[in-house]
């Protein structure tokens, strides 16, 4: 039932994940320094850092990334802000069983300044994605949404904590689901056994 998390940051999503429960075997990171390395020290969860630098090519840092994760036979690879492009073999070998939490609402805005863009764009909901990992960056199965409104004198910051705080509530429902068994793909569509919805929405600051 475990889960392996990689990391590149803060951590924000990994402290969500296992404030919920969720059974981390796990955290990997690329960067020695990510504050999320700490948040996996205090929970007592076991981390490891695979260095992207230490590596020529990114299928030699996949690969030993790969065999990371192998050590724990996961059910599921989440990411949670890792800042790394995954080569199509790293994809495929965890086809089906890798999530990410994208902040925008896909298909929109994928890659990086979400919250910038979408201001730019004069969008007037805004939100975050839980999705499977495929080859395509940000793309993938569509598990779970979370909408917010985009509010007159919105900055970029502001707007990125409302969706944080969606995305910090959607990412370990999602992983529950999974791991529950209640995620069906079909068609490249994800629907979710009973009654529980993919789409919320807030507007509570």
């Amino acid at each position: 039932m475990s889960v392996v998390v990689v990391i590149s940051g803060r951590g924000s999503n990994l402290r969500a994940i296992a404030d919920a429960g969720i059974p981390i075997a796990a955290v990997i990171s690329n960067e020695a320094n990510a504050p999320g390395l700490a948040i996996a020290a205090e929970r007592g969860i076991a981390s490891r850092v695979v260095a992207h630098r230490a590596h020529a090519s990114r299928e030699s840092f996949d690969a030993a990334l790969a065999a990371e994760i192998d050590r724990h036979a996961p059910r599921l690879v989440a990411l949670a802000g890792f800042m790394r492009i995954l080569t199509p073999g790293f994809v495929a070998r965890y086809a089906g069983k890798m999530v990410n939490v994208h902040p925008s609402l896909l298909p929109a805005f994928t890659g990086l300044d979400t919250h910038a863009r979408a201001l730019a764009a004069g969008v007037k909901l805004h939100g975050c994605t839980v999705h499977f990992v495929t080859a395509e960056l940000d793309h993938g199965p569509i598990i779970a949404q979370a909408a917010v409104p985009v509010r007159d004198g919105d900055t970029a910051e502001r707007l990125a904590a409302r969706v944080l705080r969606q995305e910090h509530a959607i990412y370990p429902r999602a992983i529950r689901w999974f791991l529950d068994g209640k995620l069906v793909v079909a068609g490249g569509l994800v629907r979710v056994k009973g009654n529980d919805a993919q789409v919320s929405y807030s507007d509570v600051d």
